[in-house]
Parts: structure tokens; sequence; C-alpha cells
């Protein structure tokens, strides 16, 4: 893991004083690590039945595309409103700096699915966790949720206690 460690950038106060976003745009430049990440995030679920990788507008788009394909699934997105061409559903929720939605095709899920859900990072939980509501509000069961790097100290993981969760990197 300190391979992929070391391709991950702290950037001190962004995008707000205090904040230290850890940046994985190191990572996805290097073709070794990310296929290494992918691997790593993928592999506690080698072998389980799932239907498709659900992946949060913007950065989960990467991971969980790239998920999907190694499992040999589908992919469903997640996007900002207005994104979307068809009919959809839309959860708000609030980061912790701020608020926003995502939206879902209405039809992109349904009762006899069994996903992933797929993103970046784990901060605290909102996005991860309106995202597991957007997806059970389709029907679907959630297999468990995956991220590249989660952030221990703002305890994203209280939030998604209903589900299974598999993290590469604690920061």
């Amino acid at each position: 893991m300190d391979r992929l460690y070391n391709k991950i950038r702290t950037i001190p106060d962004f995008p707000t004083p205090g904040i230290q976003y850890r940046d994985i745009t190191p990572l996805v430049r290097d073709p070794t690590a990310l296929r290494l990440a992918v691997h790593q995030l993928i592999h506690p679920f080698i072998g389980e039945k799932l239907s498709a990788v659900v992946g949060m507008e913007a950065r989960g788009f990467i991971f969980g595309s790239l998920a999907a394909w190694e499992l040999g699934i589908g992919f469903v997105p997640l996007r900002k409103p207005g994104k979307l061409p068809y009919d959809v559903h839309s959860i708000s929720y609030d980061l912790e700096y701020g608020n926003t939605s995502l939206e879902v095709h209405v039809d992109a899920l349904s009762n006899q699915d069994r996903v992933l859900v797929v993103d970046d990072v784990l901060a605290t939980g909102g996005t991860a966790a309106a995202s597991c509501q957007l997806v059970r509000k389709l029907g679907a069961e959630i297999a468990a949720c995956a991220f590249v790097v989660e952030l221990d100290a703002l305890e994203g993981r209280k939030q998604l206690t209903d589900y299974r969760v598999h993290s590469l990197l604690h920061y």
C-alpha cells in the first residue's frame, strides 16, 4: 500500500482554510498505481453476485467505471442535478462545507440488482450515505461501499453502519 500512499498528494487549505485535501490525480496519472488501486478496491468482492457498480460524480466515475469493467458488470452514474437526460430520482444532502444533490435515472436499477457503491474518498459520509439512500430508493440491494481513501478523523463510516465498508488507504 505504500506505493499508493506515495501517489496521494496533500493540498493544505483546499477548498477552504483548514482542510487537508487528499488529491488522487497523481495516482490516476500513474497506470501501474491506478491498476493496483482498482484491483485492491474490488478484491474483496471478486466472486460475489453483483450486477452493477454505482459511482458518484465526479471522481467516483473514475474508480467506479474501472471497477465495473474489471468485475464484468455494468456501471451506474450518480450525477449532479440537471446532467441526466431521462426521468430521475434525486436526493439532497449536506457536505462538510455546503450542500448538494445527486440524481439517478429512475430505471437505472431495480430490486433485482445487488450493487457495489464506489467513490474516491470517504470523508464525513454524507455523499456515500445519500448515494446508498438513492440506490435503495430504486429497490436495489447494496452489497458494500468501497473507497480508495478514508479520512478516519471525520468518521464517515458512522454514516454507513448498515453496510460493509472497504477502504484502501486511511488518513
